[in-house]
């Protein structure tokens, strides 16, 4: 499939190289979803720092953010976000039976996962796909995560269903 914008390439726009300088500080290399973004300067400046902020300077441990980044995109089928993640998730320490239960649209063996990852993934799948979280998830979640992790949970489930539809409707990575 072919891309739906066409992608700016990293370089060619004298007027974006302070901002491809702080997407290549914080990510390392300007992705092809940057090359999209940077057609709007604006949103690729406030997605970079919102996306930075979830990912890098967050309460949740790496594996923990890792695994509801991954579970939101099997549920949304965004491949490219998976693939992207995947080894993120696995320099966190995340194991392959656990990358594996989070690929099943019904996990069976959810005991890979430990009581805060089981919880975490079950308020990703209400966030992404109900939309509305029930309360006694809601208080299950109070009882395991302080204010900021909760903050930072439901954010980090946000932001990603965010990315992933964002992937999908631009047809990036397919």
């Amino acid at each position: 499939m072919t891309l739906r914008i066409d992608p700016v390439v990293p370089g060619t726009r004298p007027e974006l190289a302070a901002q491809e300088a702080q997407i290549l500080a914080e990510r390392g290399r300007i992705s092809p979803l940057y090359q999209i973004l940077l057609n709007s300067p604006p949103i690729a400046h406030g997605w970079e720092q919102m996306l930075s902020a979830v990912r890098n300077r967050s309460s949740l441990s790496a594996d923990l953010r890792e695994l509801v980044i991954l579970r939101v995109a099997i549920l949304n089928r965004a491949p490219y976000e998976f693939e992207a993640h995947l080894p993120i998730a696995k320099a966190a320490g995340v194991s392959d039976a656990a990358i594996q239960a989070v690929q099943e649209l019904k996990p069976q063996d959810v005991f890979v996962w430990n009581a805060k990852q089981q919880l975490a993934i079950r308020m990703t799948d209400a966030m992404t796909q109900q939309l509305e979280v029930p309360d006694d998830l809601y208080n299950e979640v109070r009882q395991h995560f302080d204010a900021q992790g909760q903050i930072d949970l439901v954010a980090t489930i946000a932001a990603y269903n965010m990315v992933s539809r964002f992937l999908i409707a631009l047809k990036i990575g397919h």
